[in-house]
């Protein structure tokens, strides 16, 4: 059967993109980038590892100054992220 419309490769690949699995993994990928726009240059880099499980985000922070500081901001950052990423990733933040 031929098609008679055609269609854009662009809009196949936004359609792609925009299913909600595919968007959380997309997502998901650029979680550390996200999370540096979030917390700032300072926290990422204090930040030893990102880890992301079940919509639980687990950062493990080497400086206690700095983990005070994103443990009494755990819902704003995850709200936050929501918001960058366009997806409920994240429900809960553990700052560690």
């Amino acid at each position: 059967m031929r098609r008679t419309k055609t269609i854009l490769f662009g809009d196949v690949l936004q359609e792609f993109f925009s299913q909600p699995y595919v968007a959380a993994k997309v997502a998901e990928g650029k979680l550390p980038d996200t999370w540096r726009e979030v917390v700032g240059e300072q926290a990422a880099a204090q930040t030893a590892s990102l880890k992301l499980e079940n919509k639980v985000l687990y950062a493990h922070i080497s400086s206690s100054i700095i983990r005070s500081e994103l443990f009494y901001r755990r819902d704003a950052i995850a709200q936050e992220i929501n918001r960058i990423s366009g997806v409920k990733l994240v429900n809960v933040v553990i700052i560690k």
